[in-house]
């Protein structure tokens, strides 16, 4: 398993081996361990293995990934970093693709940094279009 000395450089290398497809690299970005998570919109919690599986049909997808992460807000508690992120995945030859909004939690252990926790959440309504007119929190439009 590869050291990634910041919780930054563990989450850029989740991000390029989605783009590259390269499940083994994607696969060292995790903690090994059992606690590992995934929550996508839609779908039940994947935990431990179940993560590796759940992740191995979008890895062997043939159509290019360009997905730029722009940060929202990083938490850093010890050994344990948050971080909040938008996506936006640009495939080839279609129309811009709303963001997605996720949450990536790392674990710092004697070997360096890596993914216990990544979920993302379908793009928020509009101002205003929630009931009681809430729209994203934090004004994250």
């Amino acid at each position: 398993m590869p050291d990634f000395p910041t919780a930054q450089d563990a989450e850029d290398a989740f991000y390029d081996a989605i783009e590259e497809r390269d499940p083994e690299r994607l696969r060292a970005v995790w903690e090994d361990s059992p606690d590992i998570a995934c929550l996508l919109p839609m779908q039940p919690l994947l935990i431990g293995e179940r993560v590796h599986d759940a992740l191995a049909p979008v890895m062997s997808g043939e159509i290019p990934l360009d997905i730029q992460v722009r940060h929202l807000r990083w938490v850093n508690a010890g050994d344990v970093a948050i971080h909040y992120v938008e996506e936006r995945v640009h495939l080839p030859g279609r129309p811009p693709q709303p963001p997605v909004y996720a949450t990536n939690v790392f674990r710092r252990s004697a070997t360096g940094w890596h993914l216990i926790l990544h979920q993302n959440a379908p793009t928020p309504p509009p101002p205003g279009a929630m009931a009681g007119g809430m729209g994203p929190p934090g004004g994250m439009a």
